[in-house]
């Protein structure tokens, strides 16, 4: 019985020792790696921005009234100066013949004036002699003065009465020609913003009835560049976008403008940058929401590697050894790089040990960043990430369910 026992503490002990010894033993360490490629690495600017046409001309009414006739509706085509609206004339009209009856009232002022000038005319011809012979008293003779000067200043009131109601006679025909909405330009109305029997109020600011797009086969994007990357962009730039009803289709088109004003909204300061682009098929529609890439640089054919092995870092021990090995030499580091050259590293996976390399990097996207310069050579491993084993993953069993 007791060798029984002492067997079996044995074997417990002999276990106990075992288990010591694999807990302190290092960790077991991999890598996830990636190759370096060669390929096409598109530097861009993302933004978002609205599409639009690049002429939209809202038509007002310059006057009051009740809308009579509606001969347009979204989507119609127009020609400039086809009438699209009518506002009741039937106020105007009475003006107009107001205003003419001023008018004829005024003409018959000034003739009845003339002929008061023209009798005062004589009478002060006939006594200018008489008064010179001392036939009638000078008294007389200053009255007859008095009375061809009022005459005369008579029928220059009556001369401005003319002008007068002929302004007002023009502008009652003005309102009435205005009461007849035309069409300023060709186009397509994509908006209406009155219904027949509305009335429409002149008084303190037009009122807006149609939108009118000159001409959808040319749109323009208005984007918002954040102000850290405006200093990439140019004019004559090649950008992308897709909009959500189009989900699976690139649209391009062309940097027109950059503007100069500042765009700012809560503490965020952006710029516009106007993106010319192509409808001739009228897939785009005004108001659609774009998002966009701006193309910045392009470089074909160049060995690029992923972002994320620009940003790996080993993770080493107390002992100044990595993980997956010891640390490498200077020597392993590579070729040296040019004087004033930005210097950045990357780590090569050789035979399980993660080993620097110094590149020059250049153009990069959301996923790769070009090398410009180092060793590096199509194929390498390059570590993007460290796995290491000593993570503990969850025990085995049956998982717990829910306290009821």
């Amino acid at each position: 019985m007791k060798k029984i026992v002492l067997t079996a503490l044995l074997v417990l002990a002999g276990a106990g020792a075992v288990l010591w010894y694999v807990s302190q033993r290092s960790p077991a360490v991999s890598f996830k790696t990636a190759k370096v490629e060669k390929g096409t690495v598109v530097a861009a600017i993302s933004a978002t921005g609205t599409v639009n046409a690049v002429t939209t001309v809202q038509v007002g009414s310059q006057v009051s009234g009740t809308i009579q006739k509606l001969l347009v509706d979204y989507n119609s085509r127009v020609r400039k100066g086809e009438v699209i609206a009518e506002i009741d004339p039937a106020l105007f009209l009475a003006q107009v013949e107001q205003a003419r009856g001023n008018a004829l009232n005024a003409q018959a002022n000034l003739q009845k004036a003339r002929v008061t000038l023209a009798d005062a005319t004589r009478t002060l011809e006939r006594n200018r002699p008489l008064v010179a012979q001392g036939i009638i008293a000078q008294s007389d003779f200053d009255a007859s003065q008095t009375a061809y000067d009022a005459a005369l200043a008579g029928v220059k009131i009556a001369e401005a009465g003319i002008t007068q109601t002929r302004g007002a006679l023009l502008q009652a025909e003005t309102n009435l020609k205005n009461s007849v909405i035309r069409s300023p330009v060709d186009g397509v109305v994509i908006s209406r913003s009155v219904d027949v029997g509305q009335t429409v109020a002149a008084s303190f600011q037009t009122p807006t009835l149609f939108t009118i797009a000159q001409d959808l086969t040319k749109m323009q994007i208005e984007t918002s560049v954040d102000e850290a990357d405006i200093s990439r962009a140019r004019l004559d730039q090649t950008a992308t976008f897709t909009v959500d009803a189009y989900p699976d289709r690139r649209f391009s088109g062309t940097v027109s403008q950059i503007r100069s004003a500042p765009v700012t909204v809560q503490n965020v300061v952006t710029y516009i940058v106007v993106i010319t682009v192509d409808n001739r098929d009228l897939l785009l529609k005004p108001g659609m929401t774009a998002n966009v890439s701006i193309e910045t640089g392009r470089s074909d054919g160049v060995l690029k590697v992923p972002a994320a092995a620009l940003r790996f870092k080993p993770r080493s021990d107390k002992e100044g050894k990595t993980n997956g090995g010891t640390r490498p030499t200077n020597r392993e580091k590579g070729a040296p790089l040019k004087s004033g050259a930005p210097k950045q590293q990357v780590y090569v996976l050789k035979e399980g040990t993660p080993q620097p390399v110094a590149v020059q990097t250049g153009l990069s996207d959301a996923r790769f960043v070009e090398i410009t310069e180092g060793t590096l050579q199509e194929g390498d491993e390059l570590i993007i990430e460290q796995i290491d084993g000593s993570k503990k993953k969850p025990a085995g069993g049956m998982p717990m369910g829910p306290r009821m």
